[in-house]
């Protein structure tokens, strides 16, 4: 069977990669890769001219962009500094100018921040809630969809599981917010890892696909295939970006990633 989404991988860190980009993303798209997931790091933020010109060259498209490298500069939509809260809303918003430009959606996962940040449930989503309203009505202005992550509860504080999420979108009422899914953390949190992709249906916004020990898919405990016939059953025709963070380089995670799913659905 065939599927209807396209693959995408994603690049943590751009470091790694930055010494021949050109190189990096030439064999991206030769493993059959469709796009790239980027981090908006310090590295990507300063070059992103020239990941332009290169994604072009090699027909590759930006499906998603990571948020979360800001918080290690301290941003957090949950701190109890107004200020914090502010500067965190401004970045998101100013990140919505590249997602714009790179026709990508914004993924919005650890700047919610954590139970160090704020200890109570409650406190922290009213300030979530506050800011991400703030970020949606510019997204309207820009032309952007805005995905928030359902992230396990060892690194996100909030919002673990896509019911939570799910809650969260509808109190923030603007109308440019989806759910997507992680399948790690879906592993993490959830009691499925089908569920949570029915309970989404047409309103799934984004998929990450990653193996249970975050490392080359096949060698952890994720069914990949039951993962990918239910994103086929409920017609999901967006991306879906591969993630192998552990135990690999770029190369062998990516190669041997896509190969499995081929095994799964014609690529």
């Amino acid at each position: 069977m065939k599927c209807m989404f396209r693959y995408s991988f994603m690049i943590i860190d751009f470091s790694a990669i930055e010494g021949d980009i050109q190189a990096t993303l030439n064999f991206l798209k030769n493993c059959g890769y469709a796009g790239v997931e980027l981090n908006l790091t310090a590295c990507v933020l300063d070059r992103l001219d020239e990941l332009e010109s290169i994604l072009l060259s090699n027909e590759l498209v930006v499906p998603a962009l990571l948020t979360g490298a800001a918080y290690e500069e301290g941003l957090c939509l949950s701190s109890p500094d107004p200020e914090i809260r502010q500067r965190t809303v401004e970045r998101l918003k100013s990140y919505l100018e590249i997602a714009r430009r790179f026709n990508a959606l914004l993924v919005v996962g650890l700047l919610q921040g954590l139970r160090r940040d704020e200890a109570v449930t409650k406190v922290a989503n009213h300030r979530i809630i506050a800011g991400l309203r703030e970020v949606g009505l510019a997204a309207i202005q820009q032309g952007v969809e805005v995905v928030i992550e359902p992230v396990n509860h060892l690194q996100v504080g909030f919002n673990n599981t896509l019911a939570e999420v799910q809650q969260l979108i509808t109190a923030i009422d603007v109308p440019v917010f989806k759910p997507m899914l992680d399948t790690i953390h879906m592993n993490i949190e959830e009691t499925s890892l089908t569920k949570p992709v029915y309970s989404c249906g047409k309103s799934l916004g984004h998929v990450h696909l990653c193996e249970s020990n975050g490392g080359v898919f096949g060698r952890g405990n994720i069914d990949f295939k039951s993962v990918l016939h239910a994103l086929e059953l409920v017609g999901y025709d967006g991306f879906a970006s591969v993630k192998v963070y552990r135990k690999a380089s770029l190369e062998e995670g990516a190669q041997s990633s896509i190969e499995l799913l081929r095994n799964h659905f014609q690529v």
